[in-house]
Order: structure tokens, then sequence, then C-alpha cells
């Protein structure tokens, strides 16, 4: 069996790309870290790093090693938080997921319902939108579906609500008086952005436009619906926002059904296979879904 304590050394080295460096974060002296490294490429067979300079550059084995020990770590991280729960009298805890629209809308309510019913229970919450590399999932997470089709691994999926795009425009706007315009009809309209670059809310709106046969014209740049609106309101331009995102608007502004494509961003929910059971998990569930359907 490899060496933990070994395999967390290769991975703080990769990620360092520095001996001395890694020596220094976990308390070793650098002739530690590289005599531990060459027990590691004993008890593996495997040549790890490659002497460059008067530097190390791991190798192709090690930085497949040291990614696809990640998992490992993970599970040592949820085994500890169990320990740590267990030591301080907790009888256990959930982790929820979510983007920034639906949690705003969905999840107060759930919350409150299992502040209620689990009052012991420890409760994570945390915006999923751009998780970083290598972050896990949460127990329960409320997601956009990928264009591409990729779902979370090892969790129960079910679709919570289909979300449509409208056009936010000006009340004095031409648009604002057609009821419904096909999206290539915006082809020439001066945009607002209103999403991060590489989400998946975003790719939805610009794989629409790019069957409709055209690509957003896009004079300023936000990365949220509520910077949006309001640069709405100035006349520079009009911004595309799920329904679910849009609140209260002014005034002065109104909403506008685009066809002909209608963009739509189909909303999940993935519910960890290993905490599916659990009594907590499904009276989160039962909440959320209620919230959606009067919604």
């Amino acid at each position: 069996m490899l060496d933990v304590a070994r395999l967390r050394l290769l991975r703080a080295v990769v990620a360092t790309g520095s001996i001395r460096a890694s020596a220094e974060v976990l308390g070793y002296t650098p002739s530690a870290v590289s005599q531990q490294l060459t027990a590691l490429q004993r008890e593996t067979g495997l040549r790890l790093f490659e002497r460059v300079g008067r530097g190390i550059e791991p190798t192709a084995a090690g930085r497949t090693l040291a990614t696809e020990s990640g998992a490992l770590f993970e599970a040592l991280s949820h085994v500890e938080g169990v320990v740590d729960d267990l030591r301080n009298g907790r009888v256990g805890r959930l982790s929820l997921g979510y983007f920034g629209s639906a949690g705003s809308a969905w999840l107060p309510p759930v919350v409150a319902t299992l502040r209620a019913e689990f009052p012991e229970l420890r409760l994570d919450l945390r915006m999923t939108e751009n998780p970083e590399p290598g972050e896990s999932l949460p127990d329960i997470d409320i997601f956009v579906e990928r264009p591409d089709g990729r779902r979370p691994a090892g969790a129960e999926v079910r679709r919570l609500a289909d979300d449509p795009y409208l056009a936010v425009v000006r009340a004095d706007d031409p648009l604002a008086a057609r009821g419904e315009v096909p999206l290539a009809d915006l082809a020439g309209q001066a945009w607002i952005d209103n999403d991060l670059g590489k989400g998946a809310c975003r790719q939805v709106l610009l794989d629409s436009c790019a069957e409709a046969g055209f690509s957003p014209r896009f004079v300023v740049e936000a990365n949220d619906y509520a910077t949006a609106i309001p640069f709405v309101a100035t006349g520079i331009g009009l911004t595309v926002i799920p329904a679910l995102g849009i609140a209260d608007l002014p005034e002065e502004l109104t909403t506008v059904r685009i066809v002909s494509p209608t963009p739509v961003r189909h909303i999940s929910v993935a519910v960890r296979q290993s905490i599916a059971g659990h009594p907590a998990a499904v009276r989160a569930l039962e909440v959320l879904e209620k919230v959606v359907s009067d919604s």
C-alpha cells in the first residue's frame, strides 16, 4: 500500500514546483522531503521527478500520480470531517451547493426547514457556479446543466426547472411593444453582458445565438444580473437574462419573450449517492421541489 504522507509530499512538490517551498509549508527539512520522494519512487517503481538545472521537474508519471491521488485526499478530508463532527457532538453535516439566482430564490425555505427539523445538523452552503479545479462536489448541488450534457459523477440527478431567457429592455424601446421577438432580431442591438465568461448559463445563451446565426455585440461587460439591469435603464443597450434571475424591475424597464429559438437553461439538482437516503437530504429535496413547483 502506498504511503499517504509521501503522496501528500508529492502533491505539494508538484503544486509548488519546489522541494524547499514544500518543506517550509509542511514543516519538513528539504533533505527529508527529498528522502521521502526517493522512497516513493522506490515504492512505486516509477520515475516521478527529474533534475532540471539546480531544481527538479515532475515527470508525466509524477503529475499523473499527484492528480489521481486527489480523490484519496478528498475521501480522507471527508472522514476527518466526520471525526470532527463526532468529537464535537454534532449528529451530522449536509453541504448544499447553488448558483446565484437559484440560491436567492429557492434556498431560504430549504435551510429554514432543515434548521427547524434537524437543529443539530451542520449545514454548509457554498456557491458552486465556478468551482476551483479539484474542488469536491457538495452533498446536494443545484446546478445549470452544461450544453455538452456532462453531469456530476457518483450522484443522482433530477431536473428541477426549465428557465427561459428574456430580453430586458427599456419600456420606451420599440422592442417592448412586440411582446415576443425572434432571437435573430437582436443581432444588431447593443448587448450588456451579465455573466461569467465560461459559465454554463452564458454558454447556453451563446449557443442559441450561434443557432440564430450571430454572435452578440457586447458593449458593456458586467458579471451579474443585478449590475447589468441598471445599465439597460441608461439606454446603453439590452440584456438577456434567465427568468429566474429577474426580480423586481424598475418602472422604466420591461421584459420581452425571445423565440426562434428560445434560449433555455435546464436547472437540475445532484445528490451524492452515498447520502441520498439521509433523512435530512430527503427532506431537503422535498422542500426544494415544492418551492420550485410553487414558484
